[in-house]
C-alpha cells in the first residue's frame, strides 16, 4: 500500500489512547460515594450495577443517547434523582464529579513520545464518541483539531463525523489514517468513509475475517514505524 501520500492521523480515544474500563469504574464509584452524601435516597434504593441497567434502557429510547452520551448520564440522573425523591438539580453538580472522574485517565506509556514523533510528519486530531476532556487531560496541545460526537451530532461510524475532521485538517479522505480499537465503529467506519484504517489492538483481541485494516498496531510506535515504511 502506497503511504507516500498520507497527510493526517486521526485518533480514536478511549482504549486506544488510554485504558477507559478501570477510569469509568472508579468515576462511577467516586459518583455513587457523593450520592451517598448529597443524595441518600437514591443510595439506599440502588447500586452502581442497577444505575448502569437504568441508563443501558435509556439508551435504547432513543437515537441521540447513542451520540451524546454526557446527555445520557445527566438525563438517567435527573430521572433516578426525582424518583426517589431527591432534587433533581443535583445531577449537574453530579455530573461534574463524575466528568472529572472520567478525565482522570493515565495515557499509556507509548502515547506522548508517539504523538510527538508523528507531529513532524502528519497533522494529527482525534475523532471520538465519548466526552473526554483533552484539555483537562494534558493532551490537547498535540492535536490540531478534536471532534466529539456529543458536539458535533453525529457519531461513529457515520462518515459525516471522519469526512469533518479531514475538512477542518484541510485533507482529503483517501490522504488520512484513523487509528482506533473498535473494528466496527473505528475501522469499518473509517474504511467506509474512505479513510485508511489502523486498528489499535493493545488487549491482544483476535481479528475477525471480516475485518481487514490497512494495518494493525499494538502501540504508537509501531505506528508511526508502519507509516514509516
Amino acid at each position: 500500500m502506497n503511504k507516500t501520500n498520507i497527510q493526517a492521523v486521526l485518533f480514536d480515544l478511549d482504549d486506544t489512547l488510554w485504558a477507559i474500563e478501570p477510569v469509568l469504574h472508579l468515576a462511577e464509584s467516586q459518583l455513587y460515594d457523593w450520592l451517598r452524601q448529597h443524595a441518600p435516597g437514591v443510595v439506599q434504593r440502588e447500586t452502581i450495577e442497577s444505575l448502569r441497567a437504568r441508563r443501558m434502557l435509556l439508551a435504547k429510547s432513543d437515537p441521540k443517547y447513542k451520540i451524546n452520551l454526557w446527555a445520557l448520564r445527566h438525563t438517567a440522573l435527573i430521572a433516578v434523582l426525582t424518583e426517589h425523591g431527591e432534587d433533581p438539580a443535583l445531577a449537574d453538580p453530579a455530573m461534574e464529579i463524575f466528568t472529572t472522574g472520567r478525565n482522570a485517565v493515565t495515557p499509556f506509556d507509548d502515547v506522548v513520545p508517539g504523538l510527538l514523533q508523528l507531529k513532524p510528519r502528519v497533522r494529527l486530531g482525534t475523532v471520538s464518541n465519548g466526552f473526554a476532556d483533552l484539555g483537562r487531560i494534558g493532551l490537547a496541545e498535540h492535536f490540531e483539531i478534536s471532534i466529539a460526537a456529543h458536539q458535533f451530532g453525529t457519531a461513529k461510524p457515520d462518515p459525516t463525523i471522519f469526512h469533518a475532521a479531514c475538512t477542518a485538517l484541510d485533507v482529503a479522505p483517501e490522504q488520512t489514517v484513523y487509528v482506533g480499537d473498535d473494528l466496527t465503529l473505528d475501522v469499518l467506519g473509517a474504511q467506509q468513509a474512505g479513510l485508511r484504517a489502523v486498528w489499535m489492538n493493545r488487549f491482544k483481541r483476535e481479528l475477525p475475517d471480516h475485518v481487514r485494516p490497512d494495518a494493525v498496531c499494538t502501540d504508537l510506535t509501531e505506528l508511526a514505524s508502519w507509516l514509516a515504511t
